[in-house]
């Protein structure tokens, strides 16, 4: 019979710390005693009383209590649930300073982990405004008896429970400011205890909310949604089931997302993967398309390329693109993107990425360009196939600087590739995420 592992038993009291860096989570980072200390709440260069959260083998965790000597860069948050909430966890330190600790973590990551430094530091990307910019979330919904309500928003920091929330300042404000409403709303359903999870997705006028019901919905909760659906600017979705379940309440609508500079127009599904900042997205495919240095006579590959968002504008720029994406569904989406644009230079093809690549028509193509959006995974699998099809340039758009990272140490230690630039977009405005891209070119 296995022994249960003692509980390590955290100090009480308040202790003090100077904080040296910040930690890929947005904690601050404190040395006390032989220890590294992550603590919610503190700055690099700060001083601070905390009090233990937790003790680990090898780490402890804390939260600030108060600040003895505050950061130049310290700011009042605005959301008055920062701290509680955790869909931000930056709201404290100023956006010129975050982009800044934001650029030091990829630089810090590509050395630890890739043991690379690209040669130049590309001018990070950052919001025309860093509020109200999310047009992708997802919410928690919990039917709390204690507290005599529904609560709608994201999950409390380091809990499963839903945050209380008045007002989200990061959401598009059509639901950043509708939190009250909706939650009154579920809370008039029949099925408010099992409505777990609304979706939210966004194009650049209108809003769906996908709700989660674990259960059927009575004619009365069909009605209460209808007429709120009339007087507030969203439109309802149900998901009894898995992602494919996904329906209009009533009728539907097409989502687009417009690219002005390309002359696209992008449609796609409320639950297809797009990104969650417009802006950021629209100058991020300026910037891969410069660092790609697309002339009319390329072929260039996009891989993960969901439902067109670069190979579109690509193929504007080049002879041919060829897109390749795991989910079949977005690859439909993509071909009817282009058939919509009137692109004939695009070929998109359904493929696992992370498997076994059978022998199809664009394996065996040489490209001169390729571009790669992967997910948090990154894209280690598919590096060998890449220094087969003799590319001169790779632009790697990542979501995660340790993936991108290790990657990169692959395409330099073991390719024949130089990491000639590399710098960061501001897509999670006041969180810990980073967006990063970088350009490779063959030595």
């Amino acid at each position: 019979m296995g022994h249960r592992r003692r509980r390590t038993r955290v100090p009480e009291g308040e202790f003090e710390a100077e904080i040296v860096s910040m930690g890929q989570d947005g904690r601050g980072v404190a040395q006390v005693g032989e220890k590294k200390t992550f603590l919610h709440g503190a700055l690099p260069g700060e001083t601070v009383s905390f009090r233990y959260l937790n003790r680990r083998r090898g780490h402890d965790e804390g939260q600030v209590v108060t600040v003895i000597k505050a950061a130049e860069d310290r700011v009042e948050p605005r959301c008055a649930h920062f701290g509680i909430c955790g869909g931000c966890s930056l709201q404290h330190l100023d956006p010129s300073a975050q982009i800044q600790v934001k650029q030091s973590i990829l630089m810090d990551s590509l050395l630890q982990f890739g043991e690379v430094r690209p040669d130049s530091v590309l001018p990070p990307i950052t919001n025309d405004s860093p509020w109200g910019y999310r047009r992708k979330a997802r919410l928690g919904v919990k039917d709390v008896a204690r507290k005599g309500r529904v609560l709608v928003g994201f999950r409390e920091r380091g809990s499963s429970f839903v945050a209380e929330l008045q007002q989200c300042h990061v959401l598009h404000p059509r639901v950043g400011g509708l939190l009250p409403q909706l939650s009154a709303l579920i809370e008039s359903l029949s099925i408010s205890g099992r409505l777990p999870q609304i979706e939210m997705a966004m194009d650049d006028e209108r809003c769906v909310l996908i709700l989660r019901i674990l259960d059927p919905l009575s004619v009365a909760d069909e009605r209460r949604l209808n007429e709120f659906q009339t007087v507030h600017p969203v439109f309802f979705y149900l998901q009894p089931g898995g992602p494919d379940t996904v329906r209009p309440l009533d009728d539907g609508i097409e989502l687009y997302y417009q690219l002005p500079a390309y002359g696209l127009t992008l449609g796609f599904l409320p639950n297809d993967f797009t990104q969650v900042n417009t802006d950021i997205n629209r100058k991020m495919i300026a910037r891969a398309l410069d660092l790609l240095d697309l002339k009319s006579t390329d072929k260039v590959l996009d891989l993960f390329c969901g439902i067109g968002n670069f190979t579109l504008p690509i193929a504007r720029q080049s002879q041919s693109a060829i897109g390749v994406e795991g989910d079949a569904g977005l690859v439909e989406r993509a071909r009817a993107n282009a058939e919509r644009n009137r692109l004939a230079n695009t070929e998109f093809y359904t493929a696992d990425l992370y498997g076994e690549i059978k022998a199809e028509p664009w394996v065996n193509h040489e490209f001169d360009k390729i571009l790669l959006d992967p997910p948090r995974s990154g894209a280690q699998e598919v590096l060998p196939l890449l220094a087969k099809m003799g590319a001169q340039r790779i632009v790697y758009v990542s979501c995660y600087p340790g993936t991108l990272a290790r990657d990169a140490g692959e395409l330099v230690g073991k390719y024949g590739y130089r990491l000639a630039s590399a710098g960061v977009m501001d897509m999670f405005p006041h969180t810990a995420h980073v967006e990063s891209i970088a350009l490779f070119e063959k030595v």
